[in-house]
């Protein structure tokens, strides 16, 4: 329905946009068009959007999946029941958002390895393209506009939180935004995915990189105290959780070397392979970006993240030889930063691919482990002890299936992680991928909130 009253209009944006956004819509004089995906409120606010260019509907220049984050609103002890399957994806909301008061801390203090009354939850991807209402942005405005624009941002981390209620809002944006501080550019090309400029080889490249100790990331990168004060606003009204991100320095350094998404990975392998008569160029590339990651993470605790999670993405790439020689310590490096300026915050780490050395990441210096879907979660939690938190590891295409099938992969979950509220906060196993019915998201995280073990 289009409302035709500009009171109407301000009213019904109130209800879902910052009030820098509402400000700049009003002034457009465009009208605004109501949805039913969230609780009384709209999930697809106009593109109207101060700060931003909106391309036609012809424009190439559109964006391709942004590699994380998303929302929620948590919920309290007494929380909802499972809510049933909607007809429409985009007319449905699940129980938990609508009838839970909120639980500000429990995803925090899970992370942290307390015992929780309940399992908490929040999924990596989120805020992806497998929701309508994210599409009306990724289909027209390109990636980096769509990450660097605070209003957006803020927009497409909260749009799942209305819809879905998880525990935790994670920022709308990706593991190599802070690249550029150091001189390394890069964009998201529709069909390619990231693709990265700066040519890095030799030790001459790296050492023409900048300083880490050098970079003022509200100089560098604006965007992104802005972005995580409004989150940080909107998850204490919402009592949830903010969660913050970095991509581990190996990944990085794969994702720069490689200057793209890579089968084989074989130019980072050169690099590690030679490392010893080249003056040690992965080595040094490595320690800079493992210190640039530490300080970005510090600065999004200083913005108002409540929880970093690291993101080994590059894992399945490596032996267990060379994850102990060069994505451990550099990763570990990165942690320590993080925790001497900020014990109290909680650290996860996440290896995709990495389940095979899962013995090795014990130690990592950080809170909490996730593991991915390749391993049991039975198997994960004997492996890295009852003591150790974790976190995972539903298999993404389960929310391809009905939704019994959703609820028995999250109750299993719960249940070979140690029961509900064992120091383990349940997420999927990857990200959740383009073409998941909207819906299933809605049973995933009704069920986990609901679910207070067997009942015998």
């Amino acid at each position: 329905m289009i409302f035709g009253k500009s009171i109407l209009v301000a009213a019904a944006a109130a209800l879902v946009l910052p009030s820098s956004t509402v400000t700049a819509f009003m002034s457009s004089g465009s009208s605004f068009s109501s949805s039913s995906s969230c609780h009384h409120r709209s999930s697809s606010p106009p593109l109207a959007i101060r700060g931003s260019t909106v391309a036609d509907e012809t424009s190439s220049s559109s964006a391709a999946a942004a590699a994380s984050a998303p929302p929620s609103s948590s919920s309290s002890s007494s929380s909802s029941s499972s809510s049933s399957s909607s007809s429409s994806s985009s007319s449905s909301m699940s129980s938990s958002s609508r009838d839970d008061g909120g639980d500000r801390d429990i995803l925090v203090r899970s992370a942290r390895g307390e015992i929780t009354e309940r399992t908490p939850v929040w999924l990596m991807r989120q805020a992806g393209r497998y929701m309508s209402a994210f599409r009306e942005y990724s289909d027209r405005i390109p990636f980096r506009e769509r990450s660097e624009t605070p209003d957006i941002a803020v927009e497409l981390s909260l749009q799942c939180h209305r819809r879905y209620g998880m525990d935790g809002i994670i920022m709308f944006s990706d593991i190599l935004t802070p690249l550029p501080t150091l001189g390394i550019d890069f964009d998201v090309v529709r069909g390619l995915g990231p693709v990265i400029s700066t040519g890095i080889r030799t030790i001459d490249d790296v050492e023409g990189l900048g300083d880490p100790d050098d970079v003022n990331f509200d100089e560098k990168l604006p965007f992104v105290r802005e972005i995580l004060a409004s989150l940080s606003r909107e998850a204490d009204i919402a009592g949830t959780s903010l969660i913050g991100f970095v991509g581990a320095p190996f990944t990085l350094a794969a994702y720069t070397i490689e200057g793209k998404s890579s089968k084989h990975c074989l130019d980072t392998k050169r690099m590690m392979m030679t490392n010893d008569d080249d003056g040690g160029a992965m080595s040094l590339f490595l320690d800079k970006l493992s210190k640039m990651i530490g300080n970005y993470a510090c600065h999004q605790v200083e913005c108002g993240a409540q929880v970093i999670q690291v993101f080994e993405s590059w894992a399945h790439q490596l032996s267990p030889a060379q994850f102990e020689k060069f994505a451990k310590p550099a990763a570990q490096e990165a942690i320590r930063i993080i925790k001497e300026r900020h014990p109290n915050v909680p650290v996860i780490y996440f290896a995709n691919g990495g389940s095979s050395y899962l013995e090795l990441q014990r130690d990592m210096g950080a809170d909490m482990i996730a593991v991915d879907w390749s391993v049991d979660m039975a198997t994960a939690r004997a492996i890295l002890g009852p003591d150790v938190p974790i976190s995972g590891n539903i298999d993404p295409t389960v929310l391809f299936g009905t939704k019994e099938q959703v609820e028995m992969a999250v109750r299993e979950c719960i249940d070979k992680a140690g029961g509900p509220g064992n120091r383990h906060l349940l997420n999927l196993g990857h990200g959740v991928m383009q073409g998941t019915p909207e819906e299933a998201v809605g049973w995933l995280v009704d069920e986990c909130k609901r679910y207070r073990g067997k009942v015998e």
